[in-house]
């Protein structure tokens, strides 16, 4: 993720996070490179003390920095990053071992745009589904820290309870970037780099006249949560039936 011919981060953008046992997770540093991370720019945290802070109705932005500091396993450690908020609230869920977060050049143009919700909703080509899934979660724009962390956590729950399709591989956030989340780093990296290039080929799209969406019928073949993702050899005919 970090690598910079990737085309996902820049300089000290993005953070990154990993399931550890029992409540503790790790999550990059504030402000580390991720291209030149070290494990000095990995703070393992104890996600009881955060979630505990963010299920309380009110507190200001002191008390969530006070919060990421007193959640450290060691004294010693750096700052955790403030997105620690919600890569402690995306790990809780079943099956998800890795988040990823970041700002990348096309995905922002689009979150910039009139245009964001449906490139959340909808989608253009099966490898899209695949990685991203047949929806991402749209998040309207809102504060990094506690007010993003509760943004999210509450789109993620509402498209759980109307789709029923489980934990969504993607979460996309108004003017400010993606979060990807996964059971493993290589699940998490397809989905980020797959993002990006949709975004790439939304913009082309929308340049000749599109963008053209698969039918929602079309997608969900792609991703049948019963059969497993459809192969490569398969979708042809998946999306003439």
């Amino acid at each position: 993720m970090g690598r910079l011919e990737r085309g996902l981060v820049c300089f000290n953008e993005g953070t990154a996070s990993a399931r550890l046992e029992g409540d503790h997770f790790l999550v990059t540093a504030s402000s580390c490179v991720l291209g030149t991370l070290t494990p000095a720019d990995l703070v393992e945290c104890s996600a009881a003390r955060i979630l505990a802070l963010l299920d309380m109705p009110l507190f200001d932005s002191n008390e969530l920095d006070r919060t990421l500091m007193q959640a450290r396993v060691s004294e010693t450690a750096k700052r955790p990053s403030l997105t620690a908020a919600f890569h402690s609230l995306m790990l809780q869920y079943e099956g998800v071992n890795f988040a990823a977060y970041c700002s990348p050049p096309a995905c922002v143009q689009v979150l910039c745009s009139p245009m964001a919700e449906a490139f959340a909703e909808q989608r253009l080509f099966p490898e899209q589904v695949i990685q991203c899934g047949v929806q991402s979660v749209y998040v309207p724009y809102a504060d990094l820290g506690s007010t993003l962390a509760r943004e999210v956590r509450s789109r993620v729950t509402l498209q759980q309870r109307r789709t029923s399709r489980g934990v969504p591989k993607l979460v996309v956030i108004q003017n400010t970037g993606i979060l990807a989340l996964g059971s493993t780093v290589e699940n998490v990296l397809a989905t980020l780099l797959t993002a990006e290039k949709s975004a790439q080929v939304f913009m082309g799209s929308a340049v000749l006249g599109g963008p053209t969406f698969l039918k929602p019928g079309q997608s969900q073949k792609l991703d049948n949560p019963v059969s497993g993702p459809a192969t490569a050899q398969e979708r042809p005919r998946l999306l003439k039936q």
